[in-house]
């Protein structure tokens, strides 16, 4: 089967779950795909570039699958007809109804309903987690209200109905070159791979360290991550404060260094205020890190239920800030232990692409089938 996919924002998750269906699916993966420009401009106004793109393509197409940085019916309508009978998959990396929007912006609705007519043209939506078909669906009749009329409730339940979970693979297998070398830290290292950007929270985050550090508890860090994006000034002043105690700050792009990064850390944090699907939390997991992550968004569908909060070992799961503090001090002071990583890696080893790719396939079949 051919299969073109439509990725107008090749960066990120969005490039690493491209470039892993294309390595790992039985099925041909023909990419269209640009690079990082702003997502606002990829997805409003790329629908003409990605549309010359695909002329370029000389296969027959079986099935076409777009990013949701897609403008879905203005790429069917510049190809038209190539592409009208096709069946289409839109995948759900995000959404603009509920994405966070920084201090002194609003939302622009315009993206909004770019977002709301291609899940309307689309076949099957297919989302990382049930937690962001759940926010989506309360979200989208609030944006309904801000018209006038026709406001076409009914979709809600259309979309809903063609909506599906599918986590995403992960290239975990790669890690598995690495020793860990945490038994040599002279101090426990905790780890932020995150993007240092608000909706991860890292105001929050280095307040519960500031608290720790101020009972003169020990430990080092390592601050990696996206920096891409405008860094908030949390990471100066810790930088400040704990700079002979940080042993990496920046971005690793280097993957080598990168696992070799994980395989030294002993806890990982997320204090995300909104995600989706969190790869860097996922992949320091399956490294022998130690999570610590909210009892929020996606992560309690996530974590099996017998590590939310183990009787032998550190708990997983946190509700507050003061419950993210005590985990932590009683970890770094010995009151309780880390996961062994073999349970850490229960978690998530069957989201490796060479047994995740499996279900992917499927749903490309059946989706072919019966359409």
């Amino acid at each position: 089967m051919n299969i073109l996919a439509i990725e107008p924002f090749y960066s990120g998750s969005h490039k690493a779950f491209l470039k892993g269906l294309i390595e790992h699916s039985s099925h041909t993966i023909i990419p269209i795909k640009l690079n990082y420009k702003g997502w606002k401009w990829r997805m409003h106004g790329d629908s003409v570039t990605l549309a010359e793109l695909t002329r370029q393509v000389e296969e027959d197409i079986d099935l076409l699958m777009v990013s949701s940085m897609t403008n879905l019916p203005a790429f069917i309508a510049l190809t038209n007809p190539r592409f009208s009978h096709t069946p289409k998959i839109m995948y759900m990396h995000d959404n603009q109804f509920t994405r966070p929007i920084p201090e002194g912006e609003s939302r622009d609705l315009t993206f909004c309903y770019i977002n709301y007519l291609s899940m309307l043209v689309a076949d099957k939506l297919v989302f990382t987690s049930q937690f962001h078909i759940d926010d989506l669906m309360e979200a989208l009749p609030k944006f309904l209200d801000n018209y006038p009329d026709d406001k076409h409730y009914n979709t809600v339940e259309q979309i809903r109905e063609k909506s599906i979970v599918l986590q995403p693979g992960l290239d975990l297998k790669s890690f598995n070159e690495h020793p860990d070398t945490r038994s040599k830290n002279k101090n426990p290292v905790i780890v932020w791979n995150q993007r240092w950007q608000f909706d991860r929270n890292p105001a929050m985050f280095f307040r519960v360290l500031n608290r720790l550090n101020d009972i003169d508890l020990k430990f080092d860090l390592i601050l990696a991550g996206d920096t891409k994006h405008v860094k908030p000034e949390e990471f100066e002043k810790a930088w400040q404060r704990y700079g002979t105690h940080i042993t990496h700050f920046g971005y690793v792009d280097d993957k080598e260094n990168y696992s070799k990064l994980l395989h030294s850390g002993d806890i990982v944090v997320s204090t995300a205020s909104y995600e989706f699907f969190c790869t860097p939390i996922l992949e320091a997991i399956y490294c022998g890190c130690h999570p610590f992550v909210p009892n929020a968004l996606h992560y309690p569908e996530l974590i099996p239920n017998s590590l939310h909060s183990p009787l032998l070992h550190a708990p997983v799961l946190y509700n507050d800030e003061d419950a993210l503090f005590k985990h932590m001090k009683d970890l770094l002071t010995g009151k309780t232990k880390p996961l062994p990583k073999s349970s850490l890696q229960n978690i998530n080893k069957h989201l490796d692409w060479s047994r995740k790719i499996k279900d992917y396939d499927l749903l490309f079949e059946a989706i072919k089938s019966t359409n």
